[in-house]
């Protein structure tokens, strides 16, 4: 089993976008190293006992409907079960390494309760607004620092919804009355790849209403240092809201149906 403590030295986290790129890219290697050698073998049997007319039936050993080919514990019971056991050791091994890295996109890393941020998010028709540990509230837009684990619980108001971003391979529902969590985290590497402020879209994928394919957000992710200059500065303002229970949370914005 893979330790997830493994996948979280220091401050070198794992992202759940590498985790599961990693796990694409490695069955795909595999897929294709095993594809390429049952191919080329299946292909040359086809080559080998191809009918060139000069084999006659007794030499033939045909194999017999409902008994297995052992070919008594002949080379035909050495290629079967050594089929076997490489079809077991292989496939097992994906099975034990693809379910330690899900443990850990599952608990996310252990950054200690000082390095975490958690952030509630609340979907309605048709948008998602967002509350910060000091009370401020955005709608649209989630702000968040890099090199840093950002956790999200997530509701919704009215109907059914889905919180999720494609490119962070982020994805949970948002249910009234109900809360689901998952999180994330974006390296300072690919802040400074885009610019120096990282964005993502945000999309509802929980057909919700006629609104629902405009219902798009935004993350963005800033250094650390602007980011808490950023988080400084809005406080307790006059335009921060709570969300609250499913229902009694923020109001929609003029012009869209809550």
């Amino acid at each position: 089993m893979i330790d997830p403590v493994i996948l979280q030295q220091g401050s070198d986290w794992r992202a759940q976008a590498e985790v599961f790129d990693e796990i694409f890219f490695v069955f795909l290697a595999l897929g294709t190293l095993v594809g390429t050698i049952v191919v080329a073998y299946t292909l040359w049997n086809v080559y080998k006992y191809r009918d060139d007319g000069n084999r006659s039936d007794e030499e033939f050993d045909a194999p017999v409907v409902g008994e297995l080919p052992t070919g008594q514990g002949g080379p035909k019971a050495k290629k079967l079960f050594l089929s076997f056991g490489l079809s077991a050791i292989v496939v097992i091994s994906l099975v034990v390494y693809a379910y330690g890295l899900l443990l850990y996109v599952e608990q996310g890393p252990d950054t200690g309760a000082e390095g975490d941020i958690e952030i509630m998010v609340e979907g309605y028709q048709y948008g998602w607004a967002y509350e910060y540990p000091n009370g401020h509230t955005e709608r649209g837009e989630l702000i968040v620092p890099a090199d840093q684990r950002v956790d999200l619980n997530i509701t919704s108001r009215d109907v059914w919804h889905n919180f999720g971003s494609s490119d962070l391979r982020i994805k949970s529902d948002a249910i009234p009355g109900d809360y689901s969590e998952t999180w994330f985290a974006v390296s300072s590497e690919d802040v400074e790849a885009q610019g120096g402020e990282a964005t993502y879209r945000v999309e509802c994928f929980e057909l919700c209403g006629p609104g629902h394919s405009q219902m798009k957000g935004q993350i963005t992710v800033l250094p650390q240092d602007e980011w808490e200059q950023w988080y400084n500065s809005t406080g307790n303002s006059s335009e921060s809201a709570s969300i609250q229970a499913p229902g009694a949370g923020l109001a929609a914005p003029s012009g869209v149906s809550a």
